[in-house]
């Protein structure tokens, strides 16, 4: 506990010292303890500090677990699954405009619906046989399941699904890392793609968010751009 809550310590005086620094950089590195090898030690000290209770350390989130129960070892987040009312519709998009593959469908006749899965795996590496490529879908990490009610896409008086970011808000939004997010978006725009946020809109800068067929948001970044639009709220 003792360790605990220096770590913590440490850490809450590391990010008041950086805040003091950028507000007043030269007040700030004229004190004496702040010159030269001091200003050294002391920002060793901070550096260990921060490092010793970061961010995303159990004491700085209240709630988390730093060890894993050796029970959960093998798991992994598998798929994310949403409603779609056409699936020749969303297909299309998924395919041609995201670029990912269709690793797998199921129909469930009885019950008259579909589960497609999609992602951005090596179709090469898949199994020709069809219940060997279901084991080697639910293998795969970070899969698109879009799940199709069968007569959705020819009922007049179908309403669209909820896409989370009206009220009652729930589901937000997907994430697709991109290599350049502003050559991505000028794709986007030029195959039509609906935009709910161009990367030089809004306070944050370099993503954006589009929207799918169903009205779905997917937000769109790279890695670079993401780490320097996000480096204030990382610390």
């Amino acid at each position: 506990m003792a360790g605990s809550s220096i770590a913590s310590a440490g850490f809450r005086i590391h990010r008041a010292v950086r805040a003091a620094h950028l507000m007043f950089p030269q007040s700030f590195s004229s004190l004496p303890m702040f010159k030269n090898e001091g200003f050294g030690k002391a920002r060793r000290f901070l550096s260990t500090a921060s490092v010793m209770a970061s961010k995303e350390s159990p004491e700085n989130n209240p709630g988390l677990h730093a060890s894993v129960d050796e029970a959960t070892k093998g798991y992994f987040l598998q798929q994310t699954m949403v409603r779609v009312k056409d699936p020749k519709v969303s297909l299309d998009f998924y395919s041609r405009i995201m670029g990912m593959s269709l690793l797998k469908r199921l129909d469930f006749e009885e019950m008259k619906f579909s589960l497609y899965f999609l992602g951005y795996e090596d179709l090469s590496s898949a199994p020709t046989n069809p219940v060997e490529r279901t084991a080697w879908t639910f293998g795969q990490k970070a899969v698109l399941e879009l799940t199709h009610n069968w007569g959705t896409e020819t009922d007049p008086d179908f309403k669209a699904y909820h896409n989370g970011n009206s009220e009652p808000r729930g589901f937000g939004h997907i994430g697709i890392t991109v290599d350049d997010v502003h050559k991505a978006c000028e794709r986007f725009e030029s195959l039509g793609v609906q935009f709910v946020k161009k990367p030089a809109d809004g306070k944050i800068k370099d993503i954006a968010f589009i929207k799918d067929p169903d009205g779905y948001w997917i937000e769109i970044f790279d890695t670079r751009n993401i780490a320097k639009t996000t480096a204030s709220a990382a610390v």
